[in-house]
């Protein structure tokens, strides 16, 4: 059985090869919007994961990034700050990737979820740094 430290490490890693990919995907001429917006939305779902799985908290499957920040907030009120900008992405969850409920993602918009996403990150790793020495 895995530790709580070592699932930690895994949901980071995988949510930092998510990001990765919507950083790399963004430099493309003809970028996907809506995978990079996907990818950005996986990341922070994972991310958010990882710091409920490091305070030994469960959780269900979501993809919705509101939930998963409410819950957070539990154990860490400050992570509401970033409620309205983060659960925006829970849109490229679902409805971004199929052609019912098509809509047009722009460039700045993939921009903007990069930065949400690597806002969450960065803040998550920091609290989860200043607590135990896991990464």
């Amino acid at each position: 059985m895995r530790t709580r430290d070592e699932l930690v490490q895994r949901w980071v890693a995988k949510a930092n090869k998510d990001l990765l990919a919507a950083n790399q995907l963004i430099t493309f001429e003809d970028a996907v919007f809506e995978t990079i917006c996907f990818s950005c939305q996986q990341s922070t779902e994972k991310f958010l994961k990882a710091y409920l799985i490091f305070f030994d908290a469960t959780f269900t499957k979501t993809h919705d990034i509101g939930e998963l920040i409410k819950k957070c907030s539990i154990y860490d009120q400050q992570i509401l700050k970033f409620f309205d900008e983060a659960d925006a992405l829970s849109l490229y969850a679902v409805e971004a990737r199929y052609p019912d409920n098509f809509f047009e993602i722009k460039r700045e918009e993939a921009f903007q979820a990069i930065e949400t996403a690597l806002k969450l990150k960065t803040y998550i790793l920091s609290k989860i740094n200043k607590q135990d020495t896991l990464f």
